[in-house]
């Protein structure tokens, strides 16, 4: 992403956010695998890719893949996106629906009601692979369905090790040395003002992003700026880097200028 900012005559100020660490328990992936291989679920919905592949591997600790393979192949699989996709063909399943972008909870359920004859959700049990932490409003929607939703954790979200890089840019946006903020995932923005806060920055943070162009990848990602009460300027046409920073090399100048013209008025 470094280097697509660098192409379109940017610089680019890395500061990592997040890394993703195992659940210190896989109780609930083991338990969803022995559950799997003895025929209790109708149906698994695989939210991202690289959560399929850690579920995967926590499940080779106790059956082979062939047997996992097999055992998905007597299910309806929900693919939630191309990343999704793409690690279930890598594990040979075949996926059963596949969720058209911008690949939200909202298109996964729109998705399931409309192969509602086929797979009718009511009194189905249905697996949900999470992605660091539980998709509240696509439970519900199960749940309303009549679908007997199953969450199965595979792995979350920590900070850095080393948060400087992260601090290092709070203290840039703060001091106005900063013309765009590009965020790729929720998690970023959690973590983000979590740092802030304790920096005692939020304010600071918060004057300076009036100011600046701010880009989300998508629609979670914009809910999540919106609930912390931070702008979203933009977002891309697909929910993918090369879109975001394509977007932001056209857009943000503008965005940029309305943004400090309609400061000055108000000061």
């Amino acid at each position: 992403m470094a280097k697509l900012i660098e192409n379109y005559g940017g610089t680019p100020i890395v500061a990592p956010s997040m890394r993703e660490i195992p659940l210190e328990s896989n109780k609930e992936a083991l338990e969803f695998a022995r559950e799997l291989m003895a025929g209790s679920f109708a149906m698994v919905i695989f939210l991202t890719g690289v959560g399929t592949r850690a579920l995967a591997r926590v499940v080779e600790t106790a059956y082979s893949l062939d047997d996992f393979r097999a055992a998905l192949g007597r299910v309806a699989v929900v693919a939630r996106g191309p990343k999704a996709a793409a690690a279930l063909k890598e594990l040979g399943v075949r996926v059963t629906v596949n969720v058209p972008e911008p690949n939200t909870w909202k298109e996964l359920l729109r998705a399931l009601d409309e192969q509602s004859v086929s797979l009718p959700l009511r009194g189905m049990r249905v697996a949900v692979q999470e992605y660091g932490s539980p998709n509240q409003e696509l439970l519900d929607g199960l749940a309303a369905r009549g679908a007997n939703a199953v969450r199965v954790p595979v792995y979350q979200w920590a900070l850095p090790e080393d948060t400087a890089p992260l601090r290092e840019a709070v203290k840039a946006i703060a001091r106005g040395e900063i013309d765009v903020a590009l965020f790729t995932t929720s998690v970023q923005v959690a973590h983000l003002l979590r740092i802030t806060e304790e920096m005692k920055f939020e304010r600071a943070l918060r004057e300076a992003f009036s100011r600046i162009a701010v880009g989300s990848i998508g629609p979670v990602t914009s809910q999540e700026l919106r609930e912390q009460n931070l702008p979203v300027d933009f977002e891309p046409a697909h929910p993918k880097m090369g879109f975001l920073v394509n977007e932001a090399a056209q857009q943000a100048p503008r965005i940029i200028n309305e943004k400090r013209q309609r400061q000055k008025a108000q000061d």
